[in-house]
């Protein structure tokens, strides 16, 4: 037998995210491989709702730990860490997932050093081969795809995923026991305090979630131009990128950056708008299940690496692009001034 603990994140609204949904899922097929219970530990505020409990269901787990209280409403790295590593040793359990987010790239590796368990970062895949679990990541700016066993010997065995690389099976709803807990933190004992938060206004979606992302590059010339982009990626109900050479020559701002010095996703499709494809960007967007690019430069290197490529003015493409997208949609489009 097995049991299994995920660490689940939810959003600005409280639902769980994508990610974590795709994670509760895999961990629930795997929990049924082995004879395992499947249990979620969830840190935060406002929590305890119906919605909540109702999506842990949905996935299959068993029993849910919501650990709520008023002051675990920002998130600090010292507080949560500390209510973390004390639910996995109560809950002693022999595997630990969760998401290559922030939140888990901070946890998931304190949980190793505090249990003496195997860690795997940033996976895309994961199998049970008879008792060894194995999970897939790739290595070298996605130049390698390795595979990775864990020591049967050594528990428990922890695993983070890359947001959107996991595809598991349905599985059956079960009536999820909720345990509620409050911090029960002593505020004096921690170092870390937190000033002030700023949080982004923004109701865009969420770059390292989003199942379709549009990105432009150098060739965007200006922030101005980014407008196109967004207008097709409402549409689409997509994130918006860019690559670094278009954040570094001031285009876009470094939170939208995709590539090895900004954010790694995993869409279902990604499109490359200007983007030449250096090796340093396909090293944050290579897992995309499928790329297409425009890109007016037929020797780009993004053609080599691409499903399907159109050779000409980014300009000319992605208007008629968006205009095609709303008759298919069925949506008003909005003409670009």
């Amino acid at each position: 037998m097995g049991n299994i603990l995920v660490l689940a994140e939810v959003s600005q609204d409280k639902d769980l995210t994508k990610p974590s949904i795709q994670v509760l899922k895999t961990a629930r097929n795997i929990a049924d491989q082995v004879g395992g219970n499947l249990v979620s530990v969830l840190i935060g505020s406002n929590l305890n709702n119906s919605k909540t409990q109702e999506q842990f269901g949905s996935c299959g787990v068993d029993k849910v730990i919501l650990i709520d209280d008023a002051v675990l409403e920002n998130y600090n790295s010292e507080i949560y860490t500390k209510l973390f590593i004390k639910v996995v040793k109560e809950q002693n359990p022999d595997y630990i997932f969760g998401i290559n987010s922030l939140i888990g790239m901070d946890l998931l590796p304190a949980a190793s050093f505090h249990t003496n368990g195997g860690l795997a970062m940033d996976c895309t895949e994961i199998a049970l081969e008879g008792s060894s679990l194995t999970v897939t990541k790739t290595m070298y700016s996605n130049k390698a795809i390795v595979k990775v066993k864990f020591n049967d010997n050594f528990k428990p065995k922890l695993a983070a995923f890359r947001p959107n690389t996991l595809m598991p099976k349905d599985v059956i709803a079960k009536t999820t026991e909720v345990i509620t807990e409050k911090a029960n933190i002593d505020q004096n004992s921690i170092r870390q305090k937190i000033r002030e938060v700023s949080k982004s206004k923004s109701k865009e979606v969420s770059l390292t979630e989003a199942s379709i992302i549009i990105s432009g590059g150098r060739a965007m010339a200006n922030w101005d131009n980014y407008k196109i982009l967004f207008e097709t990626a409402e549409i689409l109900g997509a994130a918006v990128g860019a690559s670094r050479a278009a954040v570094d020559s001031g285009y876009a701002p470094h939170s939208m950056q995709v590539g090895q010095t900004g954010k790694t996703v995993s869409p279902q499709l990604y499109i490359a708008c200007g983007i030449s494809g250096a090796i340093q960007h396909f090293a944050g967007m290579g897992s995309s299940k499928v790329i297409v690019a425009i890109n007016k430069d037929p020797n780009a290197p993004i053609f080599k690496k691409c499903d399907y490529g159109i050779v000409d003015d980014l300009f000319k493409v992605v208007p008629v692009l968006k205009e095609e997208l709303c008759k298919l949609l069925g949506k008003e489009c909005a003409t670009a001034k």
